[in-house]
């Protein structure tokens, strides 16, 4: 198998973006994407609705992970990968242990190199492109190849029959790139906005409406899960039922860890408008809620990032007026928190911590994101703090994506993945809306499907 050629080379002009000196650019139509993948079904007289995958929280490294498992390969191995909900790519470690009798390499100028958009081209003419770590912000080239990958179908309410995809494409990473990742974990899988993520290669594959859905469990010890198509989504109810919508926005500079110059982001962002706590607007710069024209500012929503991350003035006025809202004194914070009260004067409830919700207002006054307390409080110990955090003196500058040069993050919130726990999200990739909903609105919870297989 082909690893990582040495003798591509990019020429840097930011720490996020990067231009390639060799580069092949091809147009491409979803038409295409669907006749190149479909073909490459197993030959089977069984065509699945829906697939599953469980998710698992993985505390094993230094911030939680959100962990599934694939089959892949000849002979067919377990792949755990970390799901990366903005990342534009499957790639997976070639460099340790990689062996297959399937795998193949895209050639350049192939149909499947273009699907890939900007991407480089080998001394060996095998396309590529660069996998990132986006939990570390480590970024290599690696060579496009293709091979076998395996789920499970499902019917909405329990595992079905296994399917697989003969030339499932994904990129080559290393030893390097792999580092970082939680215990066994050796690739991310992405599920953003391009035509070779997950969501889109299995649509193409299976006819499938483009949509997925994502539930996080907050427990280790409980899978949460992940739907390929559309609903039913059982959860002790059909959770697709009862989703709001909002449109999904596209940014026009990528904010991802390394990007070929003129490339949109791939990652997910959303409207939000303004910002209650209480049900009282809290005073805000509303420019920065909106993306300009350099792609800094807006709201985006992220499985890397374990907390909400609030560029700094944003985030002391939703502190502040969430202290005032709560009613209670405040101690001493803990790092990376910077608002934090004594778990004793903090009532609990069936939602969690007694807190006031905080409300993002989206396209119009009527949709609200609530977070309840379930979702904006961490207990650590005798202490509980509001899992927000400010940009400024926080969270990792790979994670987050700042201005070169600077110290303000690209993106002035980014909705992190405690705060995604317990609630289905669906992405409509054809109509480009969101739709979401808080499980304990429902009296249930992320770890409620049904894994045991259907007879």
């Amino acid at each position: 198998m082909s690893h990582p050629s040495s003798a591509f080379t990019y020429l840097y002009t930011s720490p996020y973006q990067l231009v390639p000196m060799v580069v092949s650019v091809r147009p491409f139509f979803w038409s295409l994407l669907s006749l190149l993948i479909s073909s490459s079904i197993a030959k089977t007289s069984f065509r699945p609705k829906a697939l599953v995958l469980p998710v698992t929280k993985d505390v094993s490294a230094s911030s939680p992970q959100y962990v599934t498992q694939i089959k892949q390969r000849t002979p067919i191995v377990p792949v755990k990968l970390t799901l990366d909900l903005g990342g534009g790519y499957f790639w997976v470690n070639c460099e340790h242990g990689y062996v297959s009798s399937t795998s193949k390499p895209a050639r350049c100028g192939s149909a499947k190199c273009s699907l890939f958009g900007l991407h480089g081209c080998s001394e060996e003419k095998i396309c590529g492109r660069s996998p990132s770590n986006t939990v570390t912000g480590v970024s290599t080239y690696g060579d496009i190849h293709s091979d076998v990958v395996s789920i499970n179908s499902t019917n909405g309410n329990n595992p079905g029959r296994v399917v697989s995809v003969r030339d499932f494409l994904f990129i080559c990473g290393s030893n390097v790139v792999q580092k970082g990742l939680a215990s066994g974990v050796t690739g991310m899988a992405g599920l953003g906005r391009t035509k070779v993520s997950f969501p889109s290669q299995l649509a193409s594959a299976f006819s499938f409406h483009r949509k997925f859905a994502i539930c996080l469990s907050s427990s280790p010890m409980t899978d949460g899960v992940m739907f390929f198509s559309d609903g039913p989504y059982n959860l002790n109810m059909d959770v697709s039922k009862v989703l709001t919508f909002t449109p999904l926005i596209t940014n026009p500079v990528s904010t991802a860890p390394s990007a070929f110059l003129g490339e949109p982001s791939v990652e997910y962002f959303i409207g939000v408008k303004s910002i209650r706590v209480s049900g009282k607007n809290v005073p805000l710069n509303a420019t920065l809620l909106s993306i300009d024209r350099n792609g800094l500012g807006g709201t985006k929503i992220s499985t890397v990032n374990p907390y909400t991350i609030m560029e700094t003035t944003i985030y002391k006025a939703v502190s502040e007026a969430f202290v005032k809202a709560v009613g209670a004194p405040t101690v001493a914070p803990m790092a990376p928190f910077g608002t934090c009260f004594a778990t004793k004067d903090i009532g609990f409830s069936r939602m969690g911590p007694a807190v006031p919700a905080i409300d993002l207002v989206l396209q119009n006054e009527e949709v609200e994101w609530s977070i309840i307390g379930a979702n904006s409080m961490v207990q650590l110990n005798d202490v509980i703090c509001l899992g927000f955090v400010d940009a400024g003196s926080g969270p990792s500058t790979a994670q987050v994506g700042f201005v070169a040069g600077g110290s303000h993050p690209m993106t002035s919130i980014t909705i992190g993945a405690h705060q995604l726990e317990n609630n289905l999200l669906q992405f409509d990739l054809a109509t480009s809306r969101l739709g979401f909903r808080s499980l304990f609105l429902e009296h249930t919870n992320c770890a409620n499907f049904n894994f045991t297989p259907s007879a």
